[in-house]
């Protein structure tokens, strides 16, 4: 079983520290999310700030559009051209994609400087690209409301985790080239 436990240690302590990493970060988001933000940014800080962000570029892309609180429900509905277009929900924010992203990154630890530069960077990076995605799925649905489904749930999953997957293998093939 030592042996066993010798031959795979870096994948063990990989798995080990993604998961650890990944299990705090989430369970520090969790408590995050039971913080009550309703008086002044609904349903929470980030999801709020979200749906401003996103209504601002979509404004500057030449598209009026308007956010106000879900009546029945912890999201910002969001309108372009006045047509409501979607709901911007906590899962829109980015958040547990970063975690998933920071998780991975801290799993292929390269020391203090590079590891944390490169988590804040590709974690501005993705919550950036996230506001672009979600600002350009907006007036998508806008402009093709029956293309609904394959835009929502394939086309712009796709760019988030698309990102996040090249950043993942430009931080490993980083990882190996330093380990040689």
């Amino acid at each position: 079983m030592i042996q066993l436990i010798r031959k795979y240690k870096s994948v063990l302590l990989f798995i080990l520290t993604f998961l650890g990493v990944y299990l705090v970060l989430s369970f520090l988001y969790a408590q995050y999310l039971n913080i009550d933000f309703s008086e002044s940014y609904y349903p929470d800080y980030i999801t709020h700030r979200v749906a401003e962000q996103s209504e601002w570029l979509i404004d500057k892309m030449g598209y009026s559009s308007i956010i106000e609180p879900h009546d029945k429900e912890p999201s910002m509905k969001l309108f372009v051209e006045g047509v409501f277009v979607a709901r911007v929900v906590e899962g829109c924010n980015a958040i547990s994609v970063i975690i998933l992203f920071a998780s991975f990154v801290l799993a292929f630890f390269q020391g203090w400087g590079k590891t944390f530069s490169f988590v804040f960077i590709g974690s501005v990076l993705v919550y950036g690209i996230n506001i672009l995605r979600i600002a350009i799925l907006s007036i998508g649905l806008y402009a093709y409301p029956e293309y609904k489904t394959m835009l929502h749930d394939i086309v712009f999953p796709g760019i988030i985790y698309g990102l996040v997957v090249f950043l993942w293998v430009f931080w490993v093939s980083r990882f190996k080239k330093q380990k040689s």
